[in-house]
């Protein structure tokens, strides 16, 4: 039988394609219609198919190499670390090596070439910079086992890390022309806008003649830096020494340096954090006795006291009375302010970081500032935990036991972030005693 003529062949096409002009009845055209449909359904699954065993193969490949550590067993994992099994090089450029070659006391923070890593550091670098990244919530005997297993591999300054990091703090918040307000950023008769709060200040003239009139720190980079956290972990730590040879000294919140202390955590201050809650809580808003508050700061010397002034409008008069009582006694310590916009702009940075809380901690925030303002960083009394690796109980500070107010700062994963800068070799974290001088 000969196939159908050519043009009949083309009027059937076009009658399935919908096209007009064919001749047929209402029940030829509802049975091309269904077959369209089918046709689309059929191809529709096809393409659903293949997408899902796509992605079935993507999360298989995932689980197997760094999965997250809730389908791993992470506790092997990190015994893998502190026992030194050999494990698959990967190149994450941890700049750690076996401690056999130098201890966590070391003070050196020199630039050196970079090391070829053993698989052991190689391994616990791993567990350090992808698996952190994996969850948000860690115990605290997580946290003590990674950092057991971080002493046991030398730290080495990484320059490349470092300027990338450094780099994108000063993106986003520079430092050198913005922590502090200034005559240069802040105009005569500008409003300046709190940093947490819908609200503003005018800057008039009064105020404008508090402000220096250039940023302190401008043109003055400082080769080795201390920033002294209060942790209890700085108790017989026979770190004073180490601190006070430092360049630049940050403290925070105003602690105790004096007497037998000052052999654990030095007496050199440049920079120390005031907030303000210290202020009313211990010296009564410097309405009655000023002279107590004067006298208990002269421990530090010509340092600069550095406050939150224009975070929230309830501190706004204590820094101020803070900077006319200094004026006023002619004291040796200078007070300057926050930039509320630096301050900002750095809680934007850490939140791009996954850090979220009411407040960045005074340690983060000098310590963000340390690393644009600083060659070689150095932590010390940087410790969140309430015991040592040793599991031996401390003292949230090293002066007392008051912990912060609940869901304020978000010290664990503040932690984290440090923990990691020193992994890449940003910075250093002292973690256990210094060497005696």
């Amino acid at each position: 039988m000969s196939p159908p003529p050519l043009k009949a062949r083309a009027r059937r096409r076009r009658c399935c394609a919908g096209g007009g002009g064919c001749g047929l009845g209402r029940a030829r055209a509802a049975g091309c219609g269904r077959r369209r449909r089918l046709l689309r359904m059929r191809a529709a699954v096809a393409l659903l198919t293949v997408l899902a065993s796509l992605l079935l193969c993507l999360y298989l490949l995932w689980l197997t190499a760094d999965g997250p550590l809730s389908s791993r067993d992470w506790r092997g994992e990190a015994r893998k670390a502190v026992n030194f099994t050999p494990g698959v090089p990967r190149k994450l450029g941890f700049p750690l090596e076996p401690a056999a070659l130098a201890t966590n006391s070391s003070t050196n923070l020199g630039i050196k070439k970079p090391l070829h890593l053993p698989p052991e550091c190689k391994s616990l670098q791993d567990t350090l910079l992808s698996s952190f990244m994996k969850k948000k919530r860690y115990s605290e005997d997580y946290y003590l086992e990674i950092i057991t297993n971080v002493q046991n591999c030398r730290w080495q300054r990484q320059p490349e890390e470092y300027k990338k990091f450094r780099s994108k703090l000063v993106s986003c918040c520079d430092a050198t022309h913005n922590l502090v307000i200034s005559q240069n950023n802040t105009p005569l008769g500008s409003n300046i806008s709190y940093e947490a709060e819908r609200a503003s200040f005018p800057i008039e003239k009064g105020i404008f003649r508090m402000l220096p009139v250039s940023q302190p720190f401008v043109g003055r980079p400082f080769n080795q830096c201390a920033v002294v956290g209060n942790g209890g972990i700085l108790r017989d730590s026979i770190c004073g020494a180490e601190i006070d040879k430092s360049d630049f000294v940050f403290r925070c919140n105003l602690p105790p340096i004096t007497g037998n202390i000052s052999r654990d955590v030095g007496n050199k201050t440049n920079l120390v954090t005031v907030n303000p809650s210290i202020i009313g809580r211990k010296y009564g808003e410097l309405n009655g006795n000023k002279s107590a508050f004067v006298n208990s700061i002269a421990t530090y010397g010509e340092a600069f006291l550095i406050l939150p002034a224009f975070s929230f409008r309830r501190n706004t008069d204590i820094s101020l009375d803070v900077y006319h009582t200094l004026h006023g006694f002619k004291a040796k310590q200078k007070a300057i302010f926050f930039h509320p916009k630096y301050l900002k702009s750095l809680a934007q940075f850490w939140r791009t970081k996954g850090v979220h809380a009411f407040r960045l901690s005074s340690g983060l925030m000098i310590t963000s500032a340390a690393i644009e303002l600083c060659e070689n960083v150095k932590l010390y009394g940087f410790w969140p935990f309430s015991k040592t690796t040793n599991d031996t109980p401390i003292n949230h500070h090293y002066y007392d036991n008051e912990l912060p107010k609940p869901g304020f700062h978000a010290m664990p994963i503040e932690y984290r972030e440090i923990l990691q800068l020193h992994g890449k070799g940003v910075l250093k974290l002292q973690f256990s005693k210094c060497e005696a001088a």
